[in-house]
C-alpha cells in the first residue's frame, strides 16, 4: 500500500536455499502486490535430507539451530563438516537496525479534518541470542508486523484525534517520546528494541492547505504591518526621548546652578565651624592646662599618703610579729609542759600494766588454791539461803524436780 509516494513495509519471514545466502537476502527488499515494501527480518534456510559434508554459519546475525527438532540455542560462526540431517539451522535473524514505514491515511482531527501522516522507526533484535529466541518463539515475524502495525496505526489516530487540524504539526516531538515509550513496554519481552520514533510528515487536505497558505500569508503580512506600526512607534518614542532629553538638559543646568549656590553656601559654614572651632581649642586648652595643675597636685597628696600608709603597715607588721613571735614561745613552752606531763602518765601507766601482769602471775600461780577457795565460798552461800528458807514462819512445800535438787544440796555427797 502506498500513501503520497512512501509505502508501508512489511516484515516476513523468508525461506532459502542455503545459510550463505543470508546476507543478500536481508539486503533484498521488495514490494508485493499489495503496494507493501517486505522487509525480510528472519530466514529458514533448507535442511538436507540426510546430511551435509559442510555447512557455512554465517558470523553476522543470530543463528539459531535445532537437534530433533529442540532448540539449541545460537551456532557459532565459521564452517561445520558433516552436518547429519536431525541436524538443523532452524532460524537466520538480522542483527541490523530495521527502519519500518507506518503512513496512515485519512485521520480525523478533533475537528473532523482528515490528515495523512508518515510515520518512521527503527528497531533491532536482541542484543543477544536468548532475546532472538524469544522474538522467534513467542512472537515470530508477522506477528510482529501485525503488532507494530496495529500500534502504530492506533496510536497516530488517537493522537490525531485529540487535537485541532492547525496543532497537529505541533505534536511531532510530543508523540515521538510517548510512541516510543509505550512499544517498547509492549515488544521488550519478544527481545526486540524500538530505538526511534518520528513522524516524517503530515499532510492536510489540498483545500484547506490552500487555505492555511493563504492564512499564514495573511498572517505575514500582518505581522509586516505589525512592524510597520512599530517603527512608526519607534520614531514617535525617538522624537518624545528627544524633546525629554532637551529638558532634561536644561533641568541639569539648573541643577548645576543649585549646586554652585549649595556649595557657596557649605564654604561660608565651613568658615563659621572654623572660627568656632578655633575659640573651642582655645578653651579646651585652657581647661586642659587647669587640669593638669590639679592631677599634679593630686598626685603629690596621693604620694604623701601612700608615704603615711607605709610608715602605718610597718608599724603593724612589726608589732603583729613580736605578738606572733610571743604567742610561738609560750605555745612552745606549753607544748613541753605537756609533753613531760604525756611522759609521766605513760610512765605511770606502764607501771600499773607490771602490776596487773605480776597479779595475774600470782594468781595463774594460785590458781588452784583459789578454786578450793571459791567452792567453799559457793557453797556456804548455799547453806545461807537454805537457812533463810527453813526460818521462815510460812510453811512452804515444794515438790518436783526443784525439791529433789533442795534435798540433794542439804545431804552432802561422798
Amino acid at each position: 500500500m502506498n500513501f503520497q509516494g512512501q509505502g508501508h513495509s512489511k516484515l516476513v519471514q523468508r525461506t532459502i536455499r542455503s545459510s550463505t545466502q543470508a546476507d543478500k537476502a536481508f539486503s533484498k527488499v521488495t514490494v508485493n502486490n499489495e503496494g507493501f515494501t517486505e522487509i525480510p527480518i528472519v530466514l529458514i534456510p533448507k535442511s538436507p535430507l540426510l546430511f551435509s559434508a559442510a555447512v557455512n554459519v554465517p558470523s553476522g546475525p543470530f543463528v539459531l539451530w535445532q537437534k530433533w527438532h529442540k532448540n539449541m540455542g545460537q551456532l557459532p560462526p565459521g564452517v561445520i563438516w558433516f552436518w547429519p540431517g536431525w541436524c538443523r539451522i532452524s532460524h537466520i535473524v538480522t542483527r541490523a537496525t530495521v527502519t519500518y514505514n507506518a503512513p496512515t491515511r485519512n485521520c480525523p482531527t478533533a475537528d473532523n479534518v482528515m490528515v495523512n501522516v508518515d510515520l518512521s522507526l527503527t528497531f533491532r533484535i536482541g542484543p543477544d541470542p536468548e532475546a532472538a529466541a524469544n522474538f522467534i518463539y513467542k512472537l515470530g515475524a508477522h506477528r510482529f508486523d501485525e503488532l507494530i502495525a496495529a500500534e502504530t496505526e492506533e496510536a497516530i489516530r488517537g493522537l490525531v484525534y485529540s487535537v485541532t487540524h492547525d496543532k497537529v504539526n505541533d505534536l511531532r516531538e510530543e508523540f515521538a517520546v510517548g510512541m516510543l515509550s509505550t512499544l517498547n513496554s509492549k515488544v521488550v519481552i519478544y527481545g526486540v528494541q524500538i530505538m526511534n520514533v518520528k513522524i516524517t510528515d503530515v499532510t492536510l487536505p489540498p483545500d484547506l492547505q490552500d487555505r492555511l497558505e493563504r492564512t499564514t500569508a495573511f498572517k505575514t503580512k500582518m505581522s509586516e504591518q505589525e512592524k510597520s506600526h512599530e517603527n512608526r512607534v519607534r520614531v514617535l518614542e525617538d522624537e518624545a526621548t528627544r524633546s525629554i532629553e532637551t529638558i532634561r538638559k536644561s533641568n541639569s543646568r539648573k541643577l548645576q546652578e543649585i549646586e554652585a549656590e549649595r556649595l557657596r553656601y557649605d564654604i561660608e559654614r565651613r568658615e563659621m565651624e572654623e572660627t568656632a572651632r578655633g575659640r573651642a581649642r582655645v578653651e579646651e586648652i585652657r581647661a586642659m592646662t587647669d587640669a593638669d595643675v590639679a592631677l599634679k597636685k593630686s598626685l603629690g597628696n596621693e604620694t604623701v599618703s601612700k608615704v603615711v600608709a607605709r610608715q602605718d603597715a610597718e608599724a603593724l607588721l612589726k608589732s603583729t610579729y613580736i605578738t606572733c613571735q610571743t604567742m610561738r614561745i609560750e605555745n612552745e613552752k606549753r607544748i613541753v609542759v605537756e609533753v613531760k606531763r604525756s611522759e609521766a602518765d605513760l610512765a605511770v601507766a606502764e607501771s600499773k600494766a607490771a602490776a596487773n601482769i605480776a597479779l595475774a602471775e600470782a594468781e595463774a600461780d594460785g590458781a588452784e588454791a583459789l578454786k578450793e577457795k571459791r567452792r567453799y565460798e559457793l557453797e556456804w552461800e548455799k547453806l545461807k539461803v537454805l537457812e533463810t528458807i527453813a526460818g521462815s514462819q510460812s510453811r512452804k512445800f515444794i515438790t518436783g524436780e526443784k525439791g529433789e535438787a533442795i534435798l540433794s544440796a542439804l545431804v552432802p555427797r561422798p
